[in-house]
């Protein structure tokens, strides 16, 4: 386990791989929760584009920006001290071409000191991995289900469970640790797939939906808090019901502020 006064580097994720030790990644998209998730331990604070769906209702994340994520980046990386802080780069922002790809990430490095860049896919993007980590940009692979590629993949569904499948995750994999990423990203496979990828690679997986063998598991952090409770899937665990709290303390402070009852005495300036 990384030392809990020191941050965490990707040599530090590659260690606990070897050491057998499990990886916590949870997201965040603000200062306060990147804090607030720093300092309960997590080892990974990763800036999803999903804040693209779960803070700015949108149905997909393709419409993030590279500057919205820079943005959430930026305040993130003002609330945490210790964990690794990883970016997503967004639709378009690297698939276009590897130039692309070098000055976008660059920009996201420069402009929120983040330690590391997430990009979805296999083989297609691992030569702009190999380019991006041969000028100093660590990189979090990403396969599976690619949230990115929704619609080419028929909507939300798992991968892995046709024939083939499983042996293209694998090689998908295997082609972004020759690339040099640091860990990968497993999404929405069966856990028989992911623990055969986890075995194929030296690298750290981190599975969401993905089951028990990997290396390490990530959650949405408004998802397993309960506070986006529109949102529902098999492999989430809620460790709280905070949507139900919210509701409750804005309806309490709905029928103070109508009755009178608030503001009283206690909280008044004389």
């Amino acid at each position: 386990m990384p030392e809990k006064n020191r941050p965490v580097r990707t040599l530090d994720i590659r260690a606990m791989k070897e050491a057998g030790d499990k990886i916590v990644a949870l997201t965040a998209y603000d200062a306060l929760f990147g804090s607030l998730v720093d300092e309960s331990g997590a080892d990974i604070i990763l800036v999803g584009d999903s804040v693209n769906t779960v803070l700015c209702g949108r149905d997909t994340t393709l419409s993030a920006t590279l500057d919205q994520m820079i943005y959430h980046g930026s305040i993130v990386r003002r609330g945490v001290r210790r964990a690794l802080l990883t970016i997503d780069m967004p639709y378009l922002s690297y698939q276009v071409s590897i130039e692309d790809a070098k000055r976008n990430c660059g920009r996201v490095m420069k402009e929120t000191g983040a330690e590391a860049v997430k990009l979805e896919g296999g083989r297609s993007v691992a030569p702009t991995v190999e380019a991006l980590v041969e000028i100093g940009i660590p990189v979090m692979g990403h396969v599976g289900f690619t949230p990115q590629s929704v619609h080419a993949m028929g909507g939300h569904r798992v991968q892995g469970r046709k024939a083939g499948d499983r042996e293209r995750i694998v090689e998908d994999a295997k082609a972004l640790e020759r690339a040099g990423a640091f860990s990968v990203v497993l999404e929405l496979m069966p856990s028989d797939v992911a623990q055969s990828v986890t075995e194929a690679i030296n690298v750290p997986t981190i599975g969401i939906g993905s089951g028990p063998h990997c290396d390490g598991q990530v959650l949405v952090l408004h998802d397993m808090l309960g506070l986006n409770d529109r949102f529902s899937a098999k492999f989430l665990k809620r460790y709280a019901n905070l949507a139900d709290s919210v509701r409750s303390a804005v309806k309490q402070f709905e029928a103070d502020v109508r009755s009178g009852r608030y503001p009283d005495s206690s909280h008044t300036y004389e």
